[in-house]
């Protein structure tokens, strides 16, 4: 009979502190000056990269200094009403807008322009191409714009081996090898896997090894 494991601890919230920055200093470092009245934002890079991450890091550091902020993405559908309250919009995936998300997220910019509140997108291309109309284009690459650059392979295993010690599991060199000569070494989804796999483990109650990430992959019809 196979355990079923419970949840233990809570997986950390999105913080600037938790996110492995490597060549992405000067980004962050931007991000957690930024204050009311600053010129946008944009971030872009592939898939996998963190932008996500960043964005909700920025969006949480807000909220815990009092101040309320607006999250959207191309998974919201328009309209996107502004509310007076915030002091900061965030739009994920800037890249995917629809035409009528593109005409919400214009609208927004205007509104948020006017009243002094800072916009701060992410999008896996740079502005200049960008799929959107013309007027939201230009405005999310007049102000500073930052591409986030991927880990290293050296910064992918340090980020897991820091996940893995905060899951109190030890991940040796075999299994870390292992997950990124079966994986893509897109951070967000390694970490899915360490998650999958302590989780396989405490539900087999065995070690984590490279038998039992195999096992695991092969029940899964991997």
């Amino acid at each position: 009979m196979r355990q079923i494991p419970l949840p233990i601890g809570v997986e950390a919230a999105p913080a600037f502190d938790n996110f492995l920055p490597g060549a992405n200093a000067p980004a962050i470092a931007h991000l957690e000056a930024l204050m009311g009245g600053a010129a946008p934002v944009y971030l872009w890079g592939p898939s996998g990269s963190g932008k996500t991450h960043l964005l909700h890091s920025l969006v949480n550091l807000f909220q815990a200094r009092g101040t309320h902020a607006g999250w959207f993405s191309a998974a919201d559908a328009a309209p996107w009403p502004f509310d007076e309250a915030w002091g900061l919009v965030a739009i994920d995936h800037a890249d995917a807008l629809d035409p009528a998300q593109q005409h919400a997220a214009f609208a927004l910019f205007v509104e948020a322009s006017t009243r002094g509140v800072p916009v701060v997108a992410a999008g896996r291309v740079p502005p200049v191409d960008l799929p959107l109309r013309e007027d939201l284009r230009t405005r999310l690459g007049w102000g500073h714009v930052f591409a986030i650059q991927p880990l290293t392979e050296p910064e992918v295993r340090a980020a897991l081996r820091r996940e893995a010690d905060r899951r109190g599991v030890f991940i040796s060199d075999d299994v870390m090898d292992y997950l990124l000569t079966r994986f893509a070494r897109d951070l967000k989804h390694l970490m899915a896997q360490l998650e999958r796999l302590d989780e396989f483990s405490l539900a087999t109650k065995r070690a984590i090894t490279v038998p039992l990430l195999k096992q695991m992959l092969s029940e899964e019809g991997r």
